[in-house]
């Protein structure tokens, strides 16, 4: 190759990079555009809201949801308001009047349970939500889906330790610390994990962008139904961290769709 040759091979290299690098900065608004521009117009002609599997938009937009079947995981679900919500920073959260979005997602667990073609039991299924530092959209998105196995063992066998007030988890959970703090509810809408974050985690206040936050479904061991809700922060230290979903949920769904043996 003529050195020519080789310095347009490798300017039309850095032309498709910057043109990849682009187009995964407007991917971004991939979920919103999907929304916006297809889920709510067509819940608003009286179609079928594809691709998204439901669409509430009662009382109005401002407070309304969609349910999209995501891509990846046998049964994961993403919960995403209808409104420009960019995500967990978002002061709109915080605000009166707002919708619970979580609340909304553990309601919404009977999609998977279609999907599983039985219903799933409570210590099973596990909410998320990225902080701004580890997710690849700009529209709120609460992943539902299975928890990690090995996760719901460690809970259950702590939840002696896991009180009702945010504490941190006793030697953390996948090298990285976790507060936690226990409900006994059989739904969230009595607590706002959102709002209850923001208050009451250290450095939430601050910055509530680099927050993760987690809810797990369990049964305790007295029989009461509730959850464990779990939050963490980003450390720019740790790039593995700031991700609930990373270290809480198992989009293959293993606890209860074992692998197949050859």
């Amino acid at each position: 190759m003529t050195p020519r040759l080789i310095s347009l091979f490798r300017a039309g290299a850095l032309l498709a990079l910057a043109l990849a690098c682009s187009a995964a900065r407007a991917d971004r608004d991939a979920l919103w555009h999907i929304i916006d521009t297809q889920c709510v117009p067509e819940a608003l002609s009286g179609a079928a809201p594809a691709p998204c599997a439901r669409v509430q938009l009662a009382p109005d937009r401002a407070h309304g949801w969609v349910l999209l079947k995501d891509r990846a995981g046998v049964l994961q679900y993403l919960l995403m308001p209808t409104e420009r919500i960019t995500g967990i920073e978002s002061p709109l959260l915080e605000q009166p009047g707002a919708t619970n979005y979580l609340a909304q997602a553990w309601r919404a667990r009977d999609l998977l349970d279609q999907r599983n073609g039985t219903p799933l039991p409570r210590d099973v299924v596990s909410l998320t939500v990225n902080s701004i530092k580890r997710r690849s959209q700009d529209q709120l998105h609460i992943h539902i889906s299975c928890v990690q196995p090995e996760l719901r063992a460690r809970l259950l066998a702590a939840q002696d330790e896991i009180g009702r007030q945010w504490a941190p988890l006793p030697g953390g959970w996948l090298r990285h610390a976790w507060f936690v703090r226990r409900v006994e509810a059989k739904t969230l809408d009595g607590v706002d994990p959102f709002v209850d974050v923001q208050a009451h985690m250290p450095g939430a206040a601050d910055d509530m962008g680099l927050a993760t936050i987690g809810v797990v479904g369990v049964q305790f061991a007295d029989g009461a139904d509730g959850f464990v809700l779990m939050a963490a922060r980003f450390d720019p230290a740790d790039p593995s961290s700031g991700t609930a979903e990373g270290d809480i949920q198992d989009h293959d769904c293993a606890i209860v769709r074992p692998p197949q043996q050859p």
